[in-house]
Formats: C-alpha cells, structure tokens, sequence
C-alpha cells in the first residue's frame, strides 16, 4: 500500500460499516480477485479487511432457510452438510481454482466480482439466493439476479457491503448438480457451465430451476425452458439446443464463438439431468 493509505481490520460489523460510511474504503477478504486485478505493486488507498468479523463467516440454519456468511470460503460449503438441492453449489466449489484458491476465496468475493465466468453464481441462481447488503443506514435484501447488474457491476451503493447469501427454505427443495465446458479439465475459466435443481414427485418433475453462466454479461435463469419440463418426466432429451439458444443470445469472444457456447450449453444441460436422473431414489 502507498504511504498514505490506511488498513483497518475490525472485528465487529458495526465497526466495519462505520468504516465505510466515513468514505472510500476498498473491501477486501480472500482477496484470490482483488490482487490478481490491480496493476501495481501494492493496493492503493485505504484498505477494510472484514475476515476478523466472526459472524460474517459460517453457514447457518435459519426459520427461513439458509444463511451463507459473506466471508465462507469455498472450502467452507465443500465440507458443509448441505442438502442435496446444494449439490450444484457444492459441485461448483470445487472448480474455483485451486484448493489454495478454495481455502481463502468467499462467496461474497464471487459475486461482487461479478465476473460473467464466476462459477458460484449459476448454481445461487437455481437456489433462489438472495444478497444481504448492509451500510451504517440498515440492512436491504436483493434478488441474485438483481444484485449483479452487468459485467464487473452490482448493485451496491456508497457505504454498503454484502454481509451473507441467503435461500429461502423452498428453494432446499430436490437436487441440485453443475457442470462447466472449458479449454482443459483443471482450473480452467470456463466457456459454458450449467446448474440445474430438480424436484420429482411421482415420477414427473414438479419443480425446475435452470442456470447458465459465462455465456453471455451475467449469467441467467431459462424461465421459458424450466415451463417446458414441467409435468413431465426425467428426461435430457427434453433440452433442445434452439430453445437454449433463443433463452440465451450467447456472446462471441476469444475463448468460444456464440454458436459453440450455445450448443455446449445445451449438452451441459442435458447432462445434468442425466445425472440427475442417475441420482433419482427408485
């Protein structure tokens, strides 16, 4: 840091968002984005590091559901006890880079971030996730899907901060998988990736939650695709490219040309609901 910047590290929140609302503080936690993004040899201005603040890490149920503090780590939901509908999510840890990467890298990180290849956010999406965001004024809740704007965008404000990730009970409903198409097989930025969670009553599926990343500026939900399958049985044959192609508009850029994203996209769909129905009780 330069000479005239300042590092804080509170260990209580209210004692962080003071922080903020006194002016321009960069947040900073596993800091596996924050480094690798700055052009200098040292972060400039004044520094907020938010891991001392115990109850901002950790992963708790609530009457409403579940609460994912803003600073567990990747390896934090890899080790949890979550239900299946959390598998994707799960799934989706283990390719954030490598486990050094998993060991300090947060959720929170991932998502304000806002990269269109962040893996954690397709898989949020298909849980309904909705962001907790506080500032020395009170506390809002944000859609996911609301929450992240556009490429290297979000929704926050001047003095606020993301404090956890929240589902909603509902959405702890059936399973859950991810799945992502890149260059190699390990730590690799992907190309397309998919989350799905599925709920089957009766051998038909009651209840559908598709997302796609890296595809396009955010990643999204494919309302029209899940109202297809809905009533029907367990079957990928139901994905069919030119309805994820007409959800999606993929984008053309140096790792894959829209066409291909499009198609890969579909196959990966269709893949997570073979495996799906692979996991499905008898």
């Amino acid at each position: 840091m330069t000479d005239t910047a300042r590092y804080h590290r509170p260990h209580t929140l209210e004692g962080a968002l003071a922080l903020l609302a006194q002016g321009d503080c960069r947040i900073a936690a596993g800091c596996t984005d924050l480094f690798p993004t700055t052009r200098h040899k040292a972060l400039g201005g004044s520094i907020l590091d938010i891991t001392g603040i115990r109850d901002l890490r950790g992963i708790t149920w609530t009457d409403a559901g579940l609460r994912i503090g803003a600073v567990t780590t990747w390896s934090d939901l890899i080790c949890a006890d979550l239900p299946p509908a959390c598998d994707g999510l799960r799934l989706a840890a283990r390719e954030v880079g490598a486990k050094q990467i998993q060991n300090r890298g947060t959720i929170a990180g991932n998502l304000c971030n806002a990269s269109p290849a962040a893996d954690g956010v397709p898989p949020l999406l298909t849980l309904d996730a909705v962001v907790e965001v506080a500032s020395a004024s009170g506390t809002r809740l944000l859609a996911l899907a609301d929450f992240i704007t556009g490429p290297r965008q979000t929704a926050l404000g001047p003095g606020e901060m993301v404090t956890a990730v929240l589902i909603p009970e509902a959405a702890l409903a059936g399973q859950g998988h991810f799945l992502k198409l890149g260059a190699r097989h390990y730590l690799v930025i992907s190309i397309a990736m998919t989350a799905t969670r599925i709920v089957v009553r009766e051998g038909v599926i009651t209840h559908v939650a598709l997302a796609v990343g890296s595809c396009g500026p955010v990643a999204t939900r494919l309302p029209e695709v899940e109202a297809a399958l809905i009533g029907k049985p367990l079957d990928p044959a139901l994905i069919a490219d030119r309805d994820v192609a007409t959800a999606l508009r993929p984008m053309d850029d140096m790792r894959a040309t829209a066409g291909y994203r499009s198609i890969g996209a579909a196959e990966l769909l269709r893949r997570t609901l073979a495996a799906l129905r692979l996991e499905e009780p008898a």
